[in-house]
């Protein structure tokens, strides 16, 4: 049904919805979970995403984990909905502590090899696209930074 709204209207509701939960996590201050996922082609790119909302920059595909999800399902979940790929050989590289808009945050990082070319959906993701990692896009997110940081030291 969502994808009947027009995507302007889409991003616009996006934004406003990232500025609401930015505020209602900074009032609450509830820790919160999420996953990373650091999406590799055969060539040992990595894939980044722009997302339509929030703080511009590249990221990692990844989001909140459900309820009843484990920190693998969401990760998965978030790299197809994100760049419509399926990600293979996942394996968690390591945890992060931080703080994301004034309130504690974990964010699970993920290491795996995705399928397929990925495809921005024009609404939460305006771009999507492999890169070698010795040649990544400006500007990365300060989070994309510590996850691209403790994904390197896994392989040292």
């Amino acid at each position: 049904m969502l994808h009947l709204i027009p995507k302007p209207l889409y991003r616009l509701a996006l934004q406003a919805g990232h500025r609401a939960r930015h505020n209602w996590r900074k009032f609450r201050g509830v820790k919160v979970e999420g996953v990373s996922v650091v999406g590799r082609d055969l060539k040992g790119q990595i894939l980044l995403v722009r997302h339509s909302y929030g703080p511009k920059g590249w990221y990692f595909p990844g989001g909140g984990i459900g309820r009843k999800e484990t920190p693998e399902e969401a990760a998965r979940r978030e790299m197809r909905e994100e760049t419509g790929c399926q990600v293979e050989g996942l394996t968690l590289v390591g945890v992060i502590e931080e703080e994301i808009s004034g309130a504690p945050h974990t964010a699970h990082v993920f290491d795996g090899m995705v399928d397929a070319m990925p495809r921005a959906d024009g609404r939460e993701v305006i771009e999507a696209r492999f890169f070698p990692t010795h040649s990544l896009p400006e500007p990365l997110s300060p989070l994309t930074t510590a996850r691209l940081k403790l994904w390197q030291a896994r392989k040292s």
